[in-house]
Parts: structure tokens; sequence; C-alpha cells
């Protein structure tokens, strides 16, 4: 018979497993991991780890990933405080599911264990699953609350064009440089002529023009194009289709008509990471919020719950903070989580999971 699973001691190993660069030595951890404890894992062609408990409906997912950003932060370890990168995006979250995976018997339904291989880039594993679920849960820093909503993240150019000439004769050409100011006018318009509603939980969205780059390539010639790149954060309903469309005609009707103007969304493999939410009274919320979770709030950054929501209804929740009264916590060179609270969480989803099949 398989020992009992110690999730903080896996937790340890994980946060000990670089995986800034590649996740092939941390998804052998999970996979031997699970393997050493009865399931039977498979790695799909994504690079997504898949295991399964049981069989039916309802089929909850639990999901989280196993890469980190840059650079890498030693695990240090304090009483109960771990320090490392990882310790709370993902790896906290991801002991906890492990453990309550591991630990559920489904008397009807089924459990998913997915995790993926590159939420923090691309997210390719992520766009790639397609489980039917009836639930989703999450990992992610949460600090123990079930979060049912989290705005979206686009990101993209507004490309300007003119026609280059001598600096001496500028109404000869099309200064591309001067049209910025009518393109800046037309981002800060725009969401209170195109844009969604104020979402009730998540706010407004934002459009907020992060950098400008290109110009002329001589002091005395009319620049021929410009081009200003743009953060998106998104409320629902609104999609990335719906925004792109809306943006272009809104920037035409705005900037002058001799400059050209096209929107250019940044590439990227998947699809960009839409806003969601969750009706605050789906099974999984009252499964969770049930178990001991914290009740139901927005989460304060994009993930790949966003893939999911559209699917089923998806709670984002793990121990560990986003950021505390001292500043930033993921993705910091601070970067900590409570063993305490990987416990509870473990806690909490194994017994949200008794409720739910």
């Amino acid at each position: 018979m398989p020992e009992a699973f110690d999730p903080l001691s896996f937790h340890a190993d994980a946060v000990r497993t670089p995986s800034h660069e590649a996740v092939d030595a941390m998804r052998e951890l999970l996979v031997e991991t699970l393997r050493e404890h009865g399931a039977d894992p498979s790695v799909d062609d994504a690079g997504n780890v898949l295991a399964t408990q049981g069989a039916g409906r309802p089929h909850v997912v639990l999901n989280t990933h196993v890469d980190t950003v840059p650079p890498h932060v030693p695990f240090e370890r304090d009483g109960d405080v771990v320090q490392g990168r990882g310790a709370c995006d993902a790896k906290g979250p991801l002991a906890a599911l492990l453990a309550a995976f591991l630990a559920v018997e489904p008397d009807s339904g089924s459990v998913t264990l997915a995790v993926t291989p590159d939420e923090e880039t691309e997210s390719t594993g992520g766009a790639a699953l397609d489980l039917d679920a009836d639930g989703y849960v999450v990992g992610e820093p949460t600090d123990l609350a079930a979060c049912t909503s989290a705005r979206g993240r686009f990101q993209f150019t507004v490309e300007l064009s003119g026609v280059g000439a001598h600096a001496a004769d500028p109404g000869s050409g099309v200064n591309a440089v001067t049209a910025v100011e009518s393109a800046l006018g037309a981002l800060r318009s725009f969401d209170a002529e195109r844009g969604p509603d104020e979402h009730p939980e998540l706010g407004p969205p934002t459009l907020t023009p992060t950098r400008i780059a290109g110009g002329g390539d001589a002091a005395n010639r009319i620049p021929d194009e410009c081009s200003i790149t743009v953060d998106r954060r998104t409320v629902p309903p609104e999609t990335q289709e719906v925004f792109f469309d809306a943006l272009s005609t809104h920037l035409r009707e705005t900037v002058p008509g001799d400059v050209g103007v096209d929107v250019v969304p940044a590439e990227r493999e998947t699809p960009f990471l839409e806003a969601f939410d969750t009706p605050a009274d789906a099974d999984v919320v009252d499964a969770l919020v049930g178990a001991g979770a914290g009740s139901p709030r927005p989460f304060g950054a994009a993930t790949e719950a966003s893939y999911f929501a559209a699917d089923a209804p998806t709670v984002v929740f793990g121990p560990g903070v986003l950021a505390d009264d001292d500043g930033p916590v993921a993705h910091a060179s601070r970067e900590y989580v409570h063993r305490s609270d990987v416990q509870r969480a473990a806690d909490v989803v194994t017994d949200a999971l008794s409720s739910l099949v």
C-alpha cells in the first residue's frame, strides 16, 4: 500500500527544483510522486501531466502549473515560512491540489489533476486541454479565498504610418509622430464610448499605453512610422475579437485620415487570457466555501482559468499571496508561503471534493 502523501515534504522538494528555464525536472518529480502514491499519470503532447481518480459525473478538474518565472530563488525555511521561487506561485497550490487528488475516493463522480508546463509564458499546455469538466479549481496564491473572477490581459501595438519627407518642407510628407496625439486621445476615450460597462467585482477595464517607439531615422526627416505598445486589462463580457474590432474602428475614426492605422495583437501561439466570472452559487464555489475557503472575491492577476471558465464554473484558490503590506511576493525575490496555509489549502480542497464527487 502506498505511503501517505505529505504535501509539505513534496512542497519543499518542489521549491528546491528549479523550473524557471525548463520544467523537465519538476514534471518528473510530479509524475514519480503520483506513481509512488498509486496514481497512473500520463504526459500529453503539450507537456501536461494528467491523472484521474474515479469515473462519471460530476467531473472536477484540479489545475495549476509547474513552471516559474526567472530568476530561481533558492529554498529557505524559517519555521512556518518557506521562501523560494515557486513557493506560492504555484508550487504551494500544486502541493495542496496534489494532496487532495491523492486523498479523494469518488463515490460516483471523477477528479482529474491537470498540471500545465508554461502558464507563465505562452500557456500552450492550458490551451491544449479539453477536459469536459463540471467544475475547475485552479491553483494560484489567493490567500485561501475562493476567487470567482479575474481580469484578462491583451497586449498589442498601434502602428501609425505616414510619408517621409524633408523636415524643411513638412507639408510634403505625413508625420506619423504628430498622429500619436490623436491616437492617445482615442485610447483615452475608447472605454467611455465603446468599452464594456464597469464590472461589479472587477471594476472598469483599463487601456494603458506603455511604450512609444519608431519615428524618423534622421533628425531632419519627417517620420513615416511610429508605434504605441498598449496593455489592455479586460472585464467580462469583453472578448478579444470584439475588443480589437471596436478599437480598430475607434482609432480609424479619430486619427487623421492621411495617417495609416493598424492594431497589431502581440504574437502568441495561444489565445489571450480573457476575463471571466463564475456565479457565487455555483456548486464548486459552494463546496470550497463550505469547506472553509474565504468568501468569493476577484483574483488579482490573469491566469489559465480564463481557458477553463468557458467550459464550466471555475474558482481560483490556493495558499500564499500575490503581494503583502511590504510589497510584491509572487514573482519577487522574497517569494514565500506559510506551510500551515499549504496544509490548510490541502484540507479545504479535500473536503470540498468529498462533497462534490
